[in-house]
């Protein structure tokens, strides 16, 4: 993204309750980022809200700022191989989870919201992630309705937003990560109605926090993550925050596949550790 697209986009103008459920927000993911092939209701008012497993949750582009379009367009044609290498298997083996990636607009303009997990976690200690989590049964249709009900049910419970404020707007092809065997989708929300959020649970979640897009796009905020392991990927040195493996592998490919990608320096290295 050009600093004239950053203006221009300024100017149209936020953990799970188990150890299971936040483990899907991240995850390293060596074959989610640039090396991946290929290139293409308001609160009191009508909402998907979280709802019963037989209620409908809408997916619609309707009344979308004109920024969010060009995400909105991807997400109807990207192919699960133009986002990463490591595809759900198809034994369907995986435990089924979602995310939601949820865009608002903030005083810097268009936002992303995410959220840190708590330094005193087994796993993942300390790294910024979506909300999101495993499906429950409550959530219905795996293969259907189940992860946006997922996304919005989980959301709630690590940031406090009211899911009657967000209109989910699409749907990302179905993701795996392999150190964890989670199959993640990604729904795309936009936080028409903003409400409150923080953290909910200090045990699960260390803070909740949006990040401008235009800072996710500035290249001096980029780098790529090297894993002790070997693996690497993208990613954000955002808000006092490192942002890396699945998440960032996500947030990425949207910046790349919307046009907003802006020339980076992709032999800066981030060193990880083994806790990681």
């Amino acid at each position: 993204m050009t600093h004239a697209q950053t203006h221009g986009m300024t100017q149209a103008h936020t953990q799970a309750h188990t150890q299971a459920h936040t483990q899907a927000g991240n995850g390293f993911a060596e074959g989610l980022g640039p090396g991946s092939p290929g290139s293409p209701g308001s609160p009191g008012g009508p909402g998907p809200g979280v709802g019963s497993a037989d209620a409908e949750v809408p997916v619609t582009t309707d009344g979308l700022p004109a920024w969010l379009d060009p995400v909105a367009r991807a997400a109807r044609s990207v192919q699960p191989q133009q986002l990463s290498r490591f595809l759900p298997p198809e034994s369907g083996a995986g435990r089924q989870s979602a995310v939601l990636v949820l865009f608002g607009e903030g005083e810097r303009g268009p936002e992303l919201l995410l959220m840190e997990r708590s330094g005193t976690l087994r796993s993942h200690a300390g790294q910024p992630s979506f909300p999101g989590g495993a499906l429950d049964p409550e959530d219905g249709d795996q293969a259907t309705t189940g992860p946006l009900r997922a996304a919005l049910r989980e959301a709630e419970e690590e940031t406090g937003l009211d899911p009657r404020g967000v209109q989910l707007f699409g749907v990302l092809p179905r993701l795996y990560i392999p150190v964890s065997s989670f199959v993640v989708t990604p729904v795309l929300g936009w936080w028409r109605a903003p409400s409150p959020v923080g953290v909910v649970d200090p045990a699960e979640t260390a803070r909740v926090f949006t990040v401008p897009v235009a800072d996710l796009t500035d290249p001096a905020n980029r780098a790529t993550a090297i894993h002790p392991s070997g693996h690497s990927g993208p990613a954000f040195l955002v808000e006092s925050a490192l942002v890396w493996g699945f998440t960032a592998g996500v947030i990425d490919r949207i910046v790349h596949y919307a046009g907003w990608e802006r020339p980076w320096d992709r032999a800066r290295q981030v060193p990880l550790d083994w806790r990681a």
